[in-house]
């Protein structure tokens, strides 16, 4: 297996740094989305840049309904990453489900991170009345957002990206972004997106041993911002930082002020 071509690795930074970060994008984007981020960075670490698969220019000759049929199959392919590459030190940050990819990885592979951040993420997105959890979708809604992907993708995309980014003064991000998600393929886009919404890892964030940075924003339509307290009051000594913008993608709406919370992290 070729992880580089699998995954469109890209190493940027200071090669010779022993401390690292990788970062991971969210649902309907590429590894371009950090592009207004990592060059804060890039003077004292190595920068690790990847694609999952099905989205960006990962090989897509390696996507499997039946491996990514959860994100479990996500959490494998980082774990290859950081074991194939040999990297040492590593801070991961993952935007939305690759958040929380990052954060299942350092349970499932102990010692593999030494810090994570966590962009605009979720241990569920459905709501939960039976344990008084909102995640932000009743299941209706999700079945609803399925269907309409189904039956015109492309025009799904259009209007998702606009409510997602929630930047109505800046409406070539979600132009941006709709772009983005029209290039994946509508039935891995759906099979992927079914992958997301439909997992719960709540019992998870309790056996979190390594320091979380959790960034939230305002109106976040997929993420709450009772969501981001949720994890903050049960991932152990966790700290939850408020980023000056709305939507889903800080990094890209409000980039010095994701690179302010990261720095202060680090």
């Amino acid at each position: 297996m070729d992880i580089n071509r699998r995954n469109n690795i890209h190493i940027i930074g200071k090669p010779d740094a022993t401390a690292t970060l990788i970062f991971g994008h969210g649902f309907g984007l590429d590894q371009t989305s950090f592009q207004q981020v990592i060059q804060a960075f890039s003077d004292n670490y190595k920068i690790v840049l990847y694609d999952n698969v099905g989205g960006g220019k990962s090989d897509i000759s390696a996507f499997s309904f039946n491996r990514y049929a959860t994100i479990e199959g996500y959490m494998k392919d980082l774990a290859d990453i950081v074991h194939g590459l040999d990297l040492q030190q590593i801070t991961y940050v993952g935007h939305s489900v690759s958040g929380m990819i990052g954060l299942m990885t350092s349970l499932y592979y102990p010692d593999i991170f030494n810090k994570i951040v966590m962009i605009g993420s979720s241990p569920r997105y459905a709501d939960d009345p039976a344990q008084n959890y909102i995640g932000g979708f009743d299941q209706a809604s999700l079945d609803q957002l399925y269907e309409s992907m189904e039956n015109n993708y492309y025009a799904w995309a259009s209007g998702f990206s606009t409510l997602a980014m929630n930047q109505p003064d800046r409406p070539e991000l979600a132009r941006d972004f709709a772009h983005s998600l029209q290039q994946i393929r509508a039935d891995i886009a759906v099979s992927v997106a079914r992958s997301i919404f439909s997992m719960d890892q709540r019992h998870l964030l309790p056996q979190v041993k390594i320091p979380v940075l959790i960034l939230e924003t305002a109106e976040d339509i997929a993420v709450p911002s009772v969501v981001s307290r949720y994890m903050e009051a049960h991932i152990p000594g966790s700290k939850r930082y408020k980023v000056n913008t709305t939507g889903h993608f800080p990094h890209i709406s409000a980039p010095e002020e994701v690179i302010a919370g990261i720095k202060t992290f680090l």
